[in-house]
């Protein structure tokens, strides 16, 4: 089954991005991915597990998590920031 695996990854230069390149065109299942340094976002697309594609991209050395988004709610613009307001 082809899912999508969002990563925060520590890369600070090209070379970081260049051995997560490395791993991730080596590893199985994986279709397509992108990498965004200046968010230091890595974006897996493929029949892969998350915690396989976590695990390959650590072996480079460089932190990584899985990326987390601001939870917004429903209909809410992600990059607009709320404030939460007591409804009584």
């Amino acid at each position: 089954m082809s899912q999508t695996v969002e990563l925060k990854v520590g890369m600070s230069c090209q070379g970081c991005v260049g051995a997560v390149k490395r791993v991730l065109g080596k590893m199985e299942g994986v279709e397509s991915f992108d990498i965004d340094i200046e968010k230091q976002k890595v974006t897996v697309k493929g029949n892969v597990q998350p915690d396989a594609v976590l695990q390959t991209v650590s072996k480079t050395g460089k932190a990584t998590s899985f990326w987390e988004e601001p939870e917004a709610p429903a209909g809410e613009p992600e990059s607009k920031p709320t404030e939460a307001v007591a409804v009584a």
